[in-house]
């Protein structure tokens, strides 16, 4: 089962519902994602037991990226060796910066996206005008409810812009942060379904002209940092009112130089979760 944000064919209006791979039944009252994660998820459970409200054909509904209302994303960084390594490479002046948090206490955490920017299944990601390198980043997102328990998993797309961060860790929100940076989806694998996230295969693929440029797979088992510690750091000096996403880090990174191009299709998958597909543009006026 999946939590889908979509499009209601019977009302036109966004809606949340669950998907059994045959039927979407709407989850009846709830009017977004936001809403449905300011329940424990005891009692998020239930709801999704018995959703109530109108069914249709899972091939009939396009899902929207599962954010919404006052929903934000946030993303770790370094807690991968491979994140680690890529970090050190593109950033020659201040390589010790991220030799050093990748072993401290605290992790790193950084603001990634408002809802309402966030880019879904078969939407558009974008690379920037003024950088030479971008990449996707694959990553486990973690679905918060709004008393920082996991509520669920997702896929997300932490593009960014090696050529800027890389040039100073200062730049690092101009890297991370714009609009075509952030891509969320498909669905939430609900947490109760999902028997070990330190156990999931996480897949990238890279397409040009029909012809696959980049490619690589993973697994959460080579996080080196603990999912409940990467949420009580965001947490503890926080609110969420309606949720939020925290993406947990890469551990695919392309070699350097590569960079996406526009017209590249992003493919990212992750067991028991989903698959993730991006096409990719270039610049501001390609995402309005």
């Amino acid at each position: 089962m999946r939590i889908v944000r979509f499009n209601s064919p019977v009302t036109r209006l966004d809606a949340v519902g669950v998907d059994d791979g045959e039927q979407v039944a709407e989850l009846d009252g709830v009017g977004g994602v936001g809403e449905l994660l300011r329940l424990p998820v005891a009692e998020l459970r239930e709801r999704c037991a018995a959703p109530g409200g109108p069914r249709h054909r899972s091939a009939d509904v396009r899902p929207l990226a599962p954010v919404d209302g006052r929903m934000e994303v946030w993303a770790a960084g370094v807690t991968y060796r491979r994140s680690r390594e890529a970090r050190v490479t593109e950033s020659e002046r201040a390589a010790d910066v991220y030799e050093l948090v990748y072993d401290a206490e605290r992790p790193e955490l950084f603001f990634k996206s408002v809802a309402w920017k966030v880019s879904g299944h078969g939407g558009r990601i974008a690379v920037r005008a003024d950088s030479e390198i971008d990449v996707p980043e694959p990553e486990l997102g973690l679905v918060l409810n709004a008393a920082g328990e996991v509520a669920g998993y997702t896929v997300v797309d932490d593009v960014s812009s090696r050529t800027i961060e890389g040039a100073n860790p200062l730049y690092l929100p101009q890297a991370k942060i714009y609009l075509g940076a952030c891509a969320v989806g498909p669905a939430i694998r609900p947490v109760w379904e999902v028997a070990d996230p330190y156990a999931l295969g996480i897949t990238m693929a890279v397409s040009r002209r029909g012809r696959t440029v980049w490619d690589g797979e993973a697994s959460t088992s080579g996080l080196h940092r603990r999912l409940d510690d990467l949420v009580a750091h965001l947490f503890r000096a926080d609110v969420f009112p309606d949720g939020a996403v925290l993406s947990t880090g890469t551990s695919l990174v392309p070699d350097l130089p590569f960079t996406l191009r526009h017209g590249d299709v992003v493919s990212i998958g992750i067991s028991e979760v989903g698959t993730l597909t991006s096409t990719v543009v270039e610049g501001l006026d390609a995402m309005r």
